[in-house]
C-alpha cells in the first residue's frame, strides 16, 4: 500500500508548509490518518493524528501552530505548520492506522521539511 505524501521543503524560521497525504480509499475507513517526525538524533514522535470521526491529538511541542485535517471523501489528510522552528526539522511520515477488523498499520516513505534560521 502506498502513502503519498507532499508538501514538504524548505523555509525559514517563521514561515509556514502544507503537508498533504493521499491513502488508498480502501485503507482510510474507520482508521487513523496522523504525521510523524524524526529528527536529526532524536526518536519518531507523534506530530498530528485525526479519527474518522474528526478526533484530533496533537504533540506537545506543535500544539497551537500545526492544525491537522482530512477529507474522508479524498482520502486525505493536511498538516498546516505555521511559526515554524529550527526544531520542527525533519522527515515528516504519514500513517493510516486501523484498530477495527480488517486491521492495518500503513506509513508512508517520509518527507523532507527543513527549518532554516
Amino acid at each position: 500500500v502506498q502513502l503519498q505524501a507532499s508538501g514538504g521543503g524548505l523555509v525559514q524560521a517563521g514561515g509556514s508548509l502544507t503537508l498533504a497525504c493521499t491513502a488508498p480509499r480502501h485503507t482510510t475507513s474507520a482508521a487513523v490518518m496522523g504525521w510523524y517526525r524524526q529528527g536529526p538524533g532524536t526518536q519518531r514522535e507523534l506530530v498530528a493524528s485525526i479519527s474518522s470521526g474528526g478526533i484530533i491529538k496533537y504533540g506537545d511541542s506543535v500544539k497551537g501552530r500545526f492544525t491537522i485535517s482530512r477529507d474522508n471523501a479524498k482520502n486525505t489528510v493536511w498538516l498546516q505548520m505555521n511559526s515554524l522552528e529550527p526544531e520542527d526539522t525533519a522527515i515528516y511520515v504519514c500513517r493510516v492506522r486501523r484498530s477495527v477488523t480488517p486491521l492495518h498499520d500503513y506509513w508512508g516513505q517520509g518527507t523532507q521539511v527543513t527549518v532554516s534560521s
